[in-house]
């Protein structure tokens, strides 16, 4: 089969590889109809994720259809459509028993990481009962790949974990597609202020229109103090960083107010600095996290209610076989107006 192969930093290439088998009675093997790029994809090819060895299919969102089953499979079946979550849970150890099936014993964000992912024509789901949902009938494929990562990502490590409240103020740093994931989702608490930071302008424009009640770019170095000017002075009830760079965290700690929370989303391959010196004192919370997906089941109820559109986060759609050519406008995306790409296997 096809499948796009991280080999090193700073290389990837398409390849043929082995079509991959059930290693495992509660495995399942999907056949991709469309995955995506991830941004931290991005940060794999930089050479900041350790746990990625060269030689690994990347990937670790899609949608597909089943093709092979596990004796221990009991929920899905051959011909099932189904999407993939891009955390893989057993539902048994003591982590994910708490709720926290990033850090499953047996699973936690392994596809395209310490196994073989999801930008292939096939790939092995370990756990594939616990890690895999149905899609509804009806229900628009290309809108569901959202769900894998982005928009659960966006919800529980930017939203849930910054305690956004009806009537905050909400400022979020980075308007890239987690950033927008996480305003379209942080709608749901009626916060009366979402302020959006970015250096793109293309991007700020998208936010407006994705319901950001005002935007800054950042390019001048005097974001914070327009944060400030439009909080009346104090600052922002939940800073989100989206970015995972030392500034866009710094910018953060510069823009919470008092009580506040710092809620990190960002994957961040090198140190920032913690300002204690003028943070110590302001009964601030700081939150990290890698995504559960425990939000999943009610994204997708919200989704086929209508309530919510991840296709507004769409702009460009490739086939398998123009990866790398996907990878090139994802990755210039200050050039090509790129949010999230669409790859048809």
């Amino acid at each position: 089969m096809k499948a796009l192969v991280y080999l090193g930093p700073g290389q990837k290439g398409l390849d043929e590889r082995p079509m991959p088998r059930l290693a495992a009675a509660t495995d399942a093997v999907v056949k991709i109809s469309r995955t995506t790029i991830c941004g931290t994809d991005l940060h794999i090819l930089k050479g900041d994720v350790a746990t990625c060895a060269p030689g690994r299919i990347l990937g670790h969102e899609g949608v597909g259809v089943v093709s092979e089953t596990g004796a221990g499979v009991t929920v899905f079946k051959t011909g099932d459509r189904v999407l993939i979550s891009c955390i893989s849970s057993c539902g048994k150890c003591e982590y994910c028993r708490r709720g926290m099936y990033s850090h499953c014993t047996t699973g936690g964000w392994i596809l395209g990481n310490t196994i073989d992912g999801t930008q292939a024509e096939y790939v092995r789901i370990p756990h594939a009962d616990t890690s895999l949902y149905k899609i509804p009938d009806g229900a628009d494929e290309e809108a569901l790949v959202m769900l894998s990562d982005i928009l659960p990502t966006g919800f529980e490590c930017g939203v849930l974990n910054g305690k956004v409240k009806p009537g905050d103020a909400v400022a979020i740093v980075g308007a890239g597609p987690i950033g927008l994931a996480t305003l379209l989702t942080a709608q749901f608490y009626s916060p009366a202020q979402l302020i959006l930071i970015d250096l793109d302008d293309s991007r700020l424009k998208v936010a407006k229109r994705f319901g950001a009640t005002a935007t800054i770019n950042a390019g001048d170095g005097k974001a914070a103090a327009a944060v400030l000017a439009l909080t009346e002075g104090r600052g922002v009830d939940a800073a989100i960083e989206a970015v995972g760079t030392p500034a866009t965290f710094v910018l953060c700690e510069d823009i919470v107010a008092p009580g506040g929370t710092i809620a990190n989303i960002g994957v961040h391959g090198t140190k920032a600095d913690l300002h204690l010196e003028k943070l110590w004192s302001q009964n601030i919370s700081i939150t990290t996290r890698l995504v559960d997906t425990v939000s999943t089941p009610m994204l997708l109820k919200t989704v086929q209610a209508k309530k919510i559109d991840p296709r507004l986060l769409i702009t460009h759609h490739f086939k398998l076989d123009d990866i790398l050519a996907a990878y090139e406008v994802f990755g210039h995306a200050a050039d090509s107006k790129a949010l999230k790409v669409i790859i048809e296997a």
